[in-house]
């Protein structure tokens, strides 16, 4: 039902209220373009939420790369925020403070002075939620802010923001209605974040030409991973507990191993070593120690065991393939493997679903106009070498597999944000 004008939420209305009005006010979900945002974030002036301020792009790894830096610099004693989407339970995890989540009554604060800046400027959801956010940040007079992109770069919200370093995390084929369909074209909406003669840090191991060529227009100071060619920075893995850095500024031996895929570790690593920022090696150390982010490969039971990760793409269904295969060899005597996926209608379900292999497969349907069928899903899976299932909802196809599994079983979760926040609420009410 939609919100009349008279009923216009205000600084008393609760956090739902608002959602639920920022859901009905613009009518496309998806507008990228920086024009109407920028005139909003203009008159609240907060173009510039903290001193120092980082951007994270790219189709996988933003969440954990950000929660690596966030996790290094909280340890360093300095006073950082965070903002990241989408959320997985509660919409209060986008935007956090010190490692703290916000009351409600802040955001909605935040929400009702947006809507008597905005006047006739019509926003989306997110655009909404990042100027609040950004306005939240300059509130709390931080030392740092850490920004999440939510889509592509170049037109993304958060890109209203100059940033002193702009980090690319990886390039794959995804959003390609919105940014292309080729890796080119892709990073070339991905480098839309680097700044004139800012610091870019690109963790992306086969890095597109239109990064480089960007970054040369901008005279943008570009530090790139090996094994690309006049690569700045490297790291290595030495076994299951430790790993190494090195760059053109700093080498680091002995590191620990954080609870996320390394790749993004590195490139958080590399965006402290080349930024202005005095980071101690004893901070790196301990900050890397308490690096984990939910629903990134997390064991949520152990028997049998049950992982959940918001893999949703090709790239990101590869690398969680790996790691199952790693937990497997590590663990032995594993019967039988049981995914249950849900994913969008606009992702690419075909590849995502030819990256993964198990013995039984639960298909859940998600909900909303996005949501893709549990038989679409189904139909992508080879039916010769797996036993397939569909379901109404991920919680029916939830409780389906706890029926099925043995203890030695490995159950996972995967496909959607929206697949895992389900299995979350599902589980932490069964606490309750």
């Amino acid at each position: 039902m939609n919100i009349a004008k008279s009923e216009k939420p205000n600084a008393k209305s609760t956090l739902e209220t608002w959602l639920s009005y920022l859901e009905q006010i613009h009518p496309i979900t998806i507008e990228l373009g920086l024009e109407r945002v920028s005139q909003v974030a203009q008159r609240l002036d907060i173009g510039k939420p903290a001193p120092y301020v980082f951007t994270i792009a790219g189709t996988n790894g933003k969440g954990t790369t950000c929660r690596t830096l966030e996790m290094i610099l909280l340890a360093a004693g300095l006073r950082v925020g965070v903002y990241s989407s989408p959320h997985i339970l509660r919409y209060t995890e986008r935007v956090r403070i010190n490692d703290q989540e916000l009351p409600d009554t802040q955001h909605t604060n935040a929400f009702n002075l947006i809507e008597q800046e905005r006047q006739d400027i019509s926003l989306t959801y997110f655009e909404y939620s990042t100027l609040a956010a950004l306005l939240m940040f300059k509130q709390a007079n931080l030392d740092v802010v850490i920004l999440e992109v939510g889509l592509g770069g170049r037109l993304d919200a958060t890109n209203i923001v100059d940033a002193d370093v702009a980090v690319i995390t990886s390039i794959a084929l995804d959003h390609v209605d919105y940014l292309g369909n080729t890796l080119e074209s892709i990073g070339q909406e991905k480098a839309g974040i680097f700044k004139q003669n800012c610091i870019a840090i690109v963790g992306e191991p086969n890095t597109p030409q239109s990064i480089i060529a960007c970054a040369k227009k901008k005279h943008v100071q570009l530090h790139i991973c090996a094994p690309n060619l006049g690569f700045d920075w490297q790291y290595r893995l030495i076994n299951d507990r430790i790993w190494q850095f090195q760059s053109s500024k700093n080498h680091y031996n002995n590191l620990p191993v954080p609870k996320i895929p390394l790749a993004n570790a590195a490139t958080a690593l590399a965006a402290i070593s080349y930024s202005q920022l005095d980071i101690d090696s004893e901070s790196i150390y301990q900050g890397l120690a308490n690096t984990a982010l939910t629903g990134r490969f997390q064991v949520i039971q152990e028997k049998p065991l049950v992982i959940i990760d918001v893999a949703h793409n090709p790239h990101a269904a590869t690398y969680l393939a790996n790691q199952l295969q790693e937990c497997i060899i590590q663990r032995g005597n594993i019967k039988k493997l049981r995914f249950v996926i849900g994913m969008l209608k606009d992702k690419d379900i075909k590849s995502t679903i030819a990256a993964l292999h198990a013995d039984y497969w639960y298909c859940a349907s998600l909900y909303g106009e996005r949501g893709a069928k549990a038989g679409d899903i189904a139909a992508f899976i080879d039916q010769s070498v797996a036993t397939v299932f569909t379901f109404p909802s991920v919680k029916s196809a939830w409780e389906q597999v706890k029926s099925d599994a043995d203890d030695d079983d490995i159950i996972v979760i995967c496909g959607s944000f929206h697949t895992v926040s389900d299995i979350l609420g599902i589980v932490k009410n069964d606490e309750q």
